[in-house]
């Protein structure tokens, strides 16, 4: 908050384009899982610098990370920023939950007054709302009419300053390595119950395997089985989209399977002793990794809700009886 902007409707919250220790600290924690489920602002008209009735009004959720860079990235500039309704949901996410809709932004656009805050009837709305926003439907719901801007929020400035024309490449969606990598950190934090689980499923797996009856053979033997699930988690939640174009099959389930079956040549190579124990690794590697990758199936541009279930139901029964065999595998020899 930087102050207050005097409107026809009243005060308006004024934001600055600098970050400060709070929103770095906020950023990072969302980045890292612990504060993702509620990092949100509350929805509403914002200022940023000194806008009038003739800046420009751009919409966007109410999850705060994408304000925030928002409003970093157009330092400088005075302009509305009309927040809707997402339930601290991203931009793309929340249109495809239908939270980021038509009717949200005119209800937004009624309750906030902006007809008489600005003398143009123009908003600005994020391209990957357009899963469930009707631009053409705003105009009869409030009044407005809605143009889509670019892809990403770096290129605003010139999409402005081009007078709102966007060029080819500032349509297209990108999905770049740093980027993979950044989103993948958050799925450490939501596995952590499971792999807290599967390191006590190994362990006791491992009183009935070729740990044995002793301590050590149990310790050895879970821990090496609990290596076999973070080598498979590594591989579907980071490698898999690291090397998302090069890795054939475009199923997220079946690239994982391809690359688990691979990486896990490391801890069957390092950590087996016997053939068999060698093959349960690779197969437990291979249904883990599948099992992490599939997490993001939903999160492509040509995924379909019916192509996620038809995933999911194909693969599952395929990761479940990998990793089933891989039991078998590791538990049997020993008793026979």
């Amino acid at each position: 908050m930087q102050g207050w902007q005097s409107t026809p409707v009243g005060l308006v919250p004024r934001v600055s384009p600098k970050w400060g220790l709070y929103d770095r600290l906020g950023a990072a924690l969302v980045r890292l899982g612990p504060a993702r489920d509620n990092y949100r602002i509350s929805p509403g008209l914002y200022a940023l610098g000194s806008p009038d009735q003739d800046s420009p009004v751009l919409v966007t959720c109410n999850f705060k990370l994408t304000f925030d860079i928002l409003r970093k990235q157009l330092s400088g500039r005075s302009l509305w920023l009309l927040v809707v309704e997402t339930y601290g949901i991203n931009v793309w996410c929340a249109a495809g939950k239908h939270s980021f809709s038509t009717e949200e932004v005119a209800q937004r656009v009624r309750q906030t007054g902006l007809d008489r805050v600005v003398s143009h009837r123009t908003l600005i709305l994020p391209q990957l709302a357009g899963p469930a926003v009707a631009a053409h439907r705003l105009k009869k719901l409030c009044g407005f009419s809605g143009f889509f801007g670019p892809v990403r929020i770096k290129d605003l400035p010139a999409y402005l300053d081009s007078g709102m024309r966007a060029g080819q490449e500032m349509r297209k969606v990108r999905f770049p390595l740093g980027q993979r990598l950044t989103v993948a950190l958050v799925e450490v934090h939501g596995a952590r119950k499971f792999l807290l689980w599967t390191l006590a499923a190994c362990l006791i797996l491992a009183i009935l395997g070729p740990g044995g009856f002793t301590p050590a053979g149990v310790l050895g033997a879970g821990l090496g089985a609990f290596a076999t699930v973070l080598t498979g988690f590594v591989t579907g939640v980071f490698l898999v989209p690291a090397l998302l174009p090069s890795i054939p099959l475009r199923a997220y389930s079946a690239k994982g399977l391809l690359a688990g079956a691979v990486t896990g040549f490391l801890p069957a190579g390092i950590l087996a002793g016997t053939l068999p124990q060698a093959l349960a690794q690779v197969l437990a590697c291979s249904a883990f990794a599948s099992w992490f990758a599939m997490f993001y199936t939903g999160s492509t541009p040509f995924t379909s809700l019916s192509g996620v279930d038809r995933e999911m139901r194909f693969y599952m029964p395929i990761q479940g009886s990998l990793l089933l065999l891989a039991v078998m595998v590791w538990l049997l020899p020993p008793w026979l």
